[in-house]
């Protein structure tokens, strides 16, 4: 069961000129608002997933000989406190204090959430299989998922569910996580379900057997040109590498030569994906990444005789939401000379989390040690002032002005490390690539902002795409959707509707804002009918680190 929003995580150790320069930060201003925003809710995600491998959780069982005050104070709270209480709801909340006095990523999940970041690292949950949005009060079925339940049953996308078991779910105030618990469920159990489909007077009804549902974490691959491939890698899970070696496989027998492998806004996940996927890049015997703690000997990851893609001329994306393994993969192929890093500084993630479980599904991931690039760079960032300027760290380098300038960047670590050809690298905050593309501010009008905090291209998409799904039905690839919408100047009739919204354009900001709009209406449509085949091919026209690639692998 997915949620779909507008937008599109961590590490787990094994056993994701001046006038130029202030006209650009005053435009970075303007960001700060997104930013901070965006920065606060990748956050939570963020350091919490670099654990070391999917059979790593341990079962906690500790055997304390010394009396514990904290557990006397709970006891003692227990037993004579003037209304009675529940030691449990206690730890719920104290423990998550407890833990600030450490790191960032040293935290506690809840059993929920706990279960929740499993199923996702995992590659599985156990539902009926669609993504949905929440539209004007009724669940809206974007797309089934491919050989789940409900694509088997019968469930088209278009259909809105009006009841659950029986029971009317349409209405104000139905949210994302009401429609996923009632739909949700262990493999084998069943959920009635009530459809409106459009052009159908009566509802129709389904029962549904609940299953294991696949989650993806290889986003998309296709073929850029005739020698050029592209895998996009959301998280770093139990079944990535799988995934990564059918794309790259597939990719290879479509004539790939050179890959770009896209690990942008990618948080991390479990190290042995990410080792295992650098595996196949490197020759036998190159030093991948290596792991050491104060209660943890060395851990050398190196090369094995994997070499699948030994010979393919690489790529690598990053931006400052590359946290933790996406950091080991870029930093293993830029310390070894083996590609080349395009984008921005990533996020700065070097410690490493091993993971112990509590009768009660909840968890407690400790930070056990600290990871490496091979020649010896922690990229770990500082977190002394605290974990919200921790987590807001982008707004502090949008405000410094890094993200349109590389020179403006900060790093603790001032200790100079030389590749073999002899490459200059720095630690202490993160991956800074061998090619900076600053970030696009001159589409980022008002005029785009307004209509973006509000989000009108995606609510515009969606709505399009509901209205209008016979007709796009017909169109099989991104290319076929991208020439109809230009055909029928999908833009002029987003202009009405942004109106009709409260939101006016003006020939100033349009003339900027014009081809960023117009891409996103056409991607965002494309990806509601065919998915990420249909969002990635068409979005790639206004990735300005994508195009930069492209032009560094033609020379």
């Amino acid at each position: 069961m997915q949620g779909n929003n507008q937008s599109d995580n961590n590490e787990i150790l094994s056993t994701k000129q001046n006038d130029n320069k202030n006209h650009n930060s005053s435009k970075i201003k303007s960001y700060l608002p997104v930013l901070i925003a965006f920065s606060i809710v990748i956050g939570i995600f963020i350091g919490n997933k670099l654990i070391p491998s999917q059979q790593s959780t341990q079962q906690a069982a500790f055997n304390i000989n010394k009396p514990s005050k904290i557990n006397s104070i709970l006891r003692l709270l227990e037993e004579n406190y003037v209304k009675k209480m529940s030691v449990d709801s206690i730890e719920e909340v104290i423990i998550p204090q407890i833990l600030k006095f450490f790191d960032p990523h040293t935290s506690y999940f809840p059993p929920k959430i706990n279960v929740e970041a499993h199923e996702s690292l995992n590659g599985n949950f156990e539902g009926i299989g669609v993504q949905f949005n929440i539209q004007e009060d009724t669940i809206l079925i974007i797309n089934t998922i491919s050989g789940g339940p409900s694509e088997k049953i019968g469930v088209l996308a278009g259909d809105r569910i009006v009841t659950i078991n029986d029971s009317l779910f349409a209405g104000i105030g139905i949210t994302n996580d009401d429609v996923i618990k009632n739909l949700k469920g262990a493999k084998g159990t069943k959920v009635k379900i009530g459809i409106k489909r459009k052009n159908i007077k009566d509802l129709i009804f389904f029962d549904i057997i609940r299953d294991k549902i696949p989650l993806y974490s290889v986003d998309v691959s296709y073929m850029l040109n005739n020698k050029t491939g592209y895998i996009k890698i959301s998280q770093f899970a139990g079944t990535t590498y799988s995934e990564f070696m059918e794309a790259a496989a597939k990719l290879k027998q479509a004539g790939m030569s050179r890959l770009v492998l896209d690990l942008r806004d990618n948080g991390g996940g479990y190290i042995d994906a990410a080792v295992n996927i650098t595996d196949e890049f490197l020759p036998k015997g190159k030093m991948i990444v290596y792991t050491k703690g104060d209660f943890r000997e060395q851990v050398n990851y190196k090369a094995t005789d994997n070499d699948f893609l030994i010979d393919t001329e690489l790529i690598i994306l990053i931006n400052s939401w590359s946290a933790s393994a996406s950091e080991i993969v870029a930093g293993a192929v830029q310390d070894n000379d083996r590609g080349t890093i395009i984008g921005r500084r990533s996020f700065g993630k070097g410690l490493v989390q091993e993971e112990f479980g509590f009768s009660d599904n909840s968890g407690i991931r400790i930070t056990t040690a600290k990871y490496y690039t091979p020649l010896g760079r922690s990229i770990q960032k500082p977190y002394k002032n605290g974990f919200e300027s921790y987590y807001s760290d982008i707004y502090h380098r949008a405000e410094d002005g890094e993200l349109v300038n590389e020179n403006n960047a900060t790093y603790t670590d001032s200790v100079k490390y030389l590749t073999e050809k002899g490459k200059v690298l720095y630690g202490g905050g993160g991956i800074m690539p061998d090619i900076f593309v600053p970030i696009d501010t001159v589409s980022f009008t008002e005029f785009f902002k307004q209509i973006t905090s509000k989000g009108l291209i995606y609510s515009f998409a969606l709505s399009y795409s509901d209205n209008n799904r016979e007709t796009l039905k017909k169109l099989k690839s991104a290319e076929e959707i991208n020439a109809y919408l230009d055909k029928i100047n999908i833009l002029n009739q987003f202009l009405k509707y942004s109106e009709q919204k409260g939101v006016i354009s003006n020939t100033h900001d349009l003339k900027l804002s014009k081809k960023v709009i117009n891409t996103q209406l056409k991607a965002y449509i494309a990806r509601n009918i065919i998915d990420n085949e249909g969002y990635f091919p068409i979005i790639r026209t206004i990735d300005d680190d994508l195009q930069k690639a492209v032009e560094i692998l033609q020379k």
